[in-house]
């Protein structure tokens, strides 16, 4: 269980729409510590809910299936265990089939589309696994480019590196449970 520095605000003293959220979070995870943290910065919170989420996550000019590709991947890397038992919901609802989540760690499984493998290559790249700094490789810019086009990349790009940098500050912060492994890909 987290066990974060900052002050953890109980429901009863959050502002409606985090209290929401909060109890939406218990009755899925057993787990609200993020809510109860960041209900000491509302605006910041509805920011990233409305603002991240709303206008950029769910809408845009990529199909949502690949975002959540990209975002189930990223949580599976970093074993953020508040993330993944949210986010394999949301892909199956974009219209990913149980198969394809499966074959997340397996990139060259023919279940996955060229535009899937380019998606989870970026995500692999952007990872807080990966150790390497620098330019995206020319391979990921070409397998990407054969199915985006740059404003689509920009935007699959921006995507992965706002929810990296949010799994460093949960992490950082204890406001999340780390897994070491994800529970959502089948063992050798």
């Amino acid at each position: 269980m987290p066990e974060p520095f900052l002050e953890r605000v109980k429901p009863e003293a959050m502002p409606d729409d985090l209290r929401s959220a909060w109890s939406a979070s218990m009755a899925l995870r057993g787990d609200a510590t993020f809510f109860e943290v960041f209900a000491n910065h509302p605006d910041l919170y509805r920011w990233y809910a409305q603002g991240f989420y709303g206008e950029v996550f769910r809408k845009g000019l990529v199909e949502q299936r690949f975002k959540e590709l990209l975002r189930l991947r990223l949580s599976t890397l970093h074993g953020c265990r508040f993330c993944n038992q949210g986010n394999r919901e949301d892909a199956r609802a974009a219209g990913l089939s149980d198969a394809e989540i499966n074959a997340l760690d397996d990139i060259d499984n023919p279940v996955l589309s060229a535009a899937d493998r380019a998606v989870l290559a970026l995500g692999e790249h952007l990872s807080l696994l990966n150790k390497e700094t620098g330019r995206l490789p020319p391979g990921i810019h070409e397998a990407l480019g054969q199915h985006f086009n740059d404003a689509q990349i920009i935007e699959l790009g921006f995507v992965g590196s706002v929810l990296v940098g949010m799994a460093r500050f949960l992490f950082a912060f204890d406001l999340v449970e780390k897994e070491d492994s994800c529970p959502f890909h089948p063992t050798a």
